[in-house]
């Protein structure tokens, strides 16, 4: 295939990946409604599929920017889109894997650690933007911290202001609350996973050398991957939903509430600082900090285990195939 050809069949991988994305996550946005009972699983994810694309509109591409840059691309080397193309498939592959095992990894670290054992494989580990990537591997310890205090800090508060009150009227209080706080979820969600796709095809272009590419991110590019993870969303993830949900720990509506308010605060602040994180450990971590505040002994630690070891082999397994997908590609691609 020539340049060109290469760059739209990329750029329809990297959609592929934002739709496997918000297929993989929807859980995320909608597990503790679904768990509560606040709205039928359909409901959810419908709710969760708006404001993912409604975030669109709310932030910058700062994200996007950080993703772009992971690994440093030379506009004049034109096989580095081969090198994206092959850390996308490092990334889709994990993802896969972990859905069809209904473990909620992270799409961000699958695509950070395809993208890296792809550059690596290709021109060794000078090809990492070390700048672009410590920060975001600080954030997949700091991520899940943050999420579990505030989630704990966030029940307490509720915990001693509602001490009084019945428990009918807390539960229906919550109930309303849930469909804000998971909201304000989706929206954190959308604004910061969707970017890391505009990044994969940001830096395609640059690396196809695409006129104007190096300048901005082309707005129908913004655009394309809101829409695909919003779609994505819509499609459900019930092997995973069943996991955050109703797996780790058991949630009442005021638990849910405080798991998602804290997630997105968390998402939020990350986005704001350009920083790419995992939804997935940020959710989980607030679920489990609501869940030791609620019930300590109910949360099911083995599976919590799981879920971490999960976490720590994503980006090396991503990396491996990322870097085994482009020997294949330079096995029958003379570059």
């Amino acid at each position: 295939m020539d340049v060109n050809t290469t760059v739209y069949v990329t750029i329809g991988v990297a959609l592929l990946f934002d739709i496997i994305n918000g297929f993989h996550d929807a859980a995320n946005s909608i597990a503790t409604v679904v768990s509560t009972r606040v709205l039928s699983p359909r409901l959810a994810v419908l709710w969760a599929t708006v404001f993912n694309f409604l975030a669109l509109f709310i932030f910058h591409q700062g994200v996007a920017n950080t993703i772009a840059k992971i690994i440093t691309i030379e506009a004049s080397d034109h096989a580095f889109v081969w090198v994206v193309a092959c850390g996308l498939v490092g990334a889709i592959v994990w993802n896969l894997l972990t859905w069809w095992w209904g473990l909620p990894s992270s799409s961000s670290h699958a695509l950070i650690g395809g993208l890296s054992g792809a550059g690596i494989a290709y021109k060794g580990v000078g090809v990492l933007n070390t700048a672009k990537i410590y920060p975001t591997l600080e954030f997949i310890i700091l991520a899940p911290l943050i999420g579990l205090t505030l989630g704990m800090f966030i029940m307490f508060l509720l915990s001693w202001i509602f001490r009084r009150a019945k428990p009918r009227t807390v539960d229906r209080t919550f109930r309303i609350g849930q469909l804000i706080s998971a909201a304000l979820y989706s929206l954190g969600h959308g604004g910061n996973d969707a970017q890391k796709t505009i990044g994969v095809i940001w830096a395609v272009m640059i690396a196809g050398g695409w006129s104007g590419a190096a300048h901005g991110v082309p707005y129908w590019v913004i655009l394309a991957s809101y829409s695909a993870m919003a779609f994505g969303t819509a499609l459900g993830g019930q092997r995973i939903i069943k996991t955050m949900g109703m797996g780790i720990t058991s949630l009442k509506p005021v638990g849910g509430f405080a798991a998602n308010l804290a997630g997105a605060i968390t998402l939020f602040g990350a986005t704001h600082l350009k920083i790419p994180v995992s939804t997935t450990h940020t959710i989980t971590g607030a679920i489990v900090g609501v869940g030791s505040v609620t019930k300590f002994r109910g949360i099911r630690w083995g599976l919590a285990t799981r879920i971490v070891w999960a976490w720590i082999f994503t980006i090396p397994l991503a990396g491996l195939v990322g870097a085994g997908s482009l020997f294949i590609a330079r096995a029958f691609h003379a570059w």
